[in-house]
């Protein structure tokens, strides 16, 4: 009896530490699955010996595939690359950190072999291993994003999930560059369900987001699938022009019954430094999709591809 085959995906940076652990826990998870599998791993331009590492988990395991990029292009792109080169009838992403438990693929597995879903999301029922910060920032980006957005993400759903060969080829289809992996794998909609799991410490290593970086994917997001930030700029642009509209006719009664008054110079300084940081705010804003524009009609490759290890030879993305 031919098993379907499962692609599990594997963004990897400088992750040297923890590889060995990573594949030992991976493995023994996928022992009694009711699967044949692929494990795709991308070395993301490492600095440290992680490539040499999974080169030879890769000899060890011809289950094991490995793609090398010519340089650090962010974990986006890699992860792109993994799904690109993956031929699973479903794929799977998972951290090399092990905070996403590999325990819960065969339950992931059941739910998609009943037929009645194409994605099933694994739901971080506690963020514990996170930061007091961490958690209120996640929170209040997933309620920010959902109210601007068209497309809904799951709260507290990572890109730890199950995606059939339906989803996946209609997340090809989507040809943009400047890619927000988590709202990318939501647009396509299909039938879906969770499972829900208390997320561990990291394994091994170090996080490779700040806060700085985590803004920057934040505000990366929303500017991806929300034109909504540039529309407040529309209503508040109209606000403040229904404001002194309403304060030119005060100003207007009270000469003509009271004479001039001379404007104050703390009050004058007050309303020009405000709606200069407005401008200036929105101007900043409307850069941003700008600077996305202009990235999409340059038409780069998202990644490039140094080097593969066991895929077919006529295997290509």
């Amino acid at each position: 009896m031919n098993h379907p085959l499962l692609s599990i995906l594997t963004p990897m940076y400088n992750e040297s530490g923890g590889i060995d652990h990573f594949f030992r826990t991976l493995e023994r998870s996928l022992e009694n699955v009711p699967v044949d599998y692929e494990i795709i791993c991308v070395d993301d331009g490492s600095a440290d010996d992680t490539l040499l590492r999974l080169r030879s988990h890769a000899e060890r395991n011809p289950r094991i595939k490995v793609l090398a990029l010519t340089r650090n292009f962010g974990k986006e792109a890699a992860m792109t690359a993994a799904l690109d080169f993956a031929r699973g009838d479903a794929v799977l992403p998972i951290d090399a950190d092990l905070q996403d438990p590999p325990e819960l693929i065969g339950q992931m597995v059941e739910k998609w072999l009943t037929g009645e879903y194409e994605v099933v999301y694994a739901k971080r029922a506690s963020r514990k291993a996170d930061s007091l910060m961490k958690r209120k920032t996640a929170q209040w980006f997933y309620r920010l994003f959902n109210k601007m957005s068209e497309i809904h993400i799951p709260e507290n759903v990572g890109d730890f999930r199950l995606m059939d060969r339906k989803a996946v080829d209609a997340i090809k289809l989507l040809p943009e560059k400047d890619r927000f992996m988590k709202g990318l794998f939501c647009w396509p909609g299909f039938r879906h369900t969770v499972i829900e799991f208390d997320r561990q410490e990291r394994a091994q290593g170090e996080s490779k987001f700040n806060y700085w970086r985590l803004w920057n994917f934040a505000l990366s997001g929303i500017t991806s699938f929300s034109t909504f930030p540039i529309r407040v700029g529309t209503y508040l642009g109209l606000i403040v022009s229904f404001c002194a509209f309403v304060f030119a006719v005060v100003v207007i009664i009270k000469t003509l019954t009271t004479g001039v008054d001379v404007p104050g110079y703390a009050s004058t300084m007050v309303v020009i430094l405000f709606l200069g940081g407005i401008q200036l705010f929105f101007l900043g804003l409307l850069g941003e999709y700008v600077g996305r524009i202009y990235k999409e009609v340059k038409n780069r490759p998202i990644y490039l591809v140094a080097a593969k290890w066991g895929f077919d030879d006529d295997q290509t993305a």
